[in-house]
């Protein structure tokens, strides 16, 4: 499967992938506890400036920032429509920090290190009977499937843009589906072989 991990090295592909899992589970929840304009302002430009500090990784993808950009803009819009535009403003700067500091873990975590992150965390449930290494084994398939997704999505855009000049837009669904389909296949039937022998 394609994935949006940087081969190019950052400062952050240093950080092990436990203390950036921490981080984002810390920060996350601190976002969602800001209800002000300015207190969610200051975490927000901080996370940006960290996000821009990786350098060529991160302007690499400026496309999917943009489509947060847009979606942020129109729920601040919706908001400010309803009356409430300080909750639209805190909003739309919550989910785009939120957005880039989740964007941050994917470009500089291998999936390996973060499956092996989850299977120590949930170990524990082992002792209860729980099968605890096929849930990390799920949580993990499912945010590398959500990054093949969104992988898959931008070079069938890339290649509708080189042979029509635009966005290949709601065109790209069919195909989009038809590959991630294929992806699902391979992965189980990689699985079906591994666990059945």
């Amino acid at each position: 499967m394609r994935s949006l991990y940087s081969s190019q090295r950052t400062w952050l592909h240093a950080v092990p992938a436990w203390c950036k899992l921490l981080a984002l589970s810390v920060a996350g929840t601190a976002l969602m506890l800001l209800s002000e304009v300015l207190s969610m302002s200051i975490p927000a430009a901080i996370v940006l400036t960290l996000f821009l500090s990786l350098g060529t990784a991160a302007r690499r993808q400026w496309r999917m920032l943009r489509g947060l950009l847009i979606a942020a803009a129109l729920i601040a819009a919706f908001h400010w429509w309803m009356g409430h535009p300080a909750i639209g403003v805190v909003s739309a700067l919550r989910i785009m920090a939120a957005s880039m500091m989740a964007l941050m873990l994917t470009l500089t975590t291998r999936f390996d290190d973060l499956l092996e992150v989850l299977e120590r965390v949930l170990h524990p449930l082992r002792h209860v009977g729980i099968p605890s290494g096929r849930i990390a084994l799920a949580i993990g398939l499912t945010l590398r499937f959500a990054e093949n997704f969104y992988a898959q999505w931008q070079r069938l855009d890339d290649a509708h843009r080189a042979r029509t000049g635009r966005s290949g837009g709601l065109r790209l669904l069919a195909p989009l589906a038809i590959r991630a389909l294929q992806s699902a296949e391979r992965v189980a039937d990689a699985l079906a072989a591994r666990l059945g022998g």
